[in-house]
């Protein structure tokens, strides 16, 4: 299995170094491919903070790199998690909060946004 990190997640998805792009696409081609959550919200985090990329576009590219044959930990957590962050001003950690309560587990916070949005989920309102 091959465990990509940020800095090559990045290279692929903004293709500002065509030879590290190449490399990290040939070994996608290759499959059994892993990203970590943590890098995925890392990635989010500096395409949303470094290269101000909008949260819709930010969406759109990173689900298309998971649409590639690679794994992830709670894929429908990042998903909704994905999702919820291209809709709401959450930060993206918060965005798998909501992930994680979609999913059936109940998360425990004292932060006001992420609860509101948790109590309209829970709600049936939310996404």
């Amino acid at each position: 299995m091959t465990v990509f990190d940020t800095n090559a997640v990045l290279r692929y998805i903004l293709q500002d170094d065509e030879k590290m792009a190449d490399v990290v696409e040939d070994h996608l081609k290759q499959g059994d491919s892993f990203i970590p959550t943590e890098v995925i919200a890392e990635v989010v985090y500096v395409l949303s903070g470094v290269y101000q990329v909008p949260r819709q576009e930010i969406t759109a590219v990173i689900s298309g790199v998971l649409m590639e044959d690679v794994s992830v930990t709670n894929a429908a957590v990042i998903i909704k998690g994905l999702e919820t962050f291209a809709t709401t001003t959450l930060d993206f950690v918060d965005c798998l909060m909501v992930g994680y309560q979609y999913d059936g587990n109940m998360v425990f916070t004292f932060d006001k946004k992420l609860k509101k949005m948790l109590e309209k989920l829970s709600a049936g309102q939310a996404n």
